[in-house]
């Protein structure tokens, strides 16, 4: 008998395509390798298969200045999972079960 895969849950954030947003799509690529990224006018879609973090320290190496996470929502459009943490040093989205 032959066993079906569960299906596996993508999580996404779409941010607006700004000079600003481009150092945390930049991060969330390097953070999630298995992130897909859309790139759309005016959007860019990041989806990942069950679990997204964004770090602020990649985001701020890649800006060369410092960045406050609650700076996402300036650049956020909508998200797709449950935000599991969202503190000073990570956010992360995922599904929760």
């Amino acid at each position: 008998m032959t066993e079906i895969e569960p299906r596996v849950r993508m999580v996404g954030i779409d941010l607006q395509d700004t000079d600003e947003a481009r150092s945390i799509i930049d991060a969330l690529e390097q953070d999630n390798p298995d992130a897909v990224i859309r790139r759309m006018p005016g959007m860019v879609k990041v989806q990942g298969p069950r679990k997204l973090v964004l770090l602020r320290s990649t985001v701020e190496e890649l800006r060369g200045q410092e960045w406050d996470t609650q700076d996402l929502q300036l650049s956020l459009i909508s998200l797709s999972g449950n935000v599991s943490s969202w503190d000073e040093d990570e956010i992360v989205l995922e599904w929760e079960h």
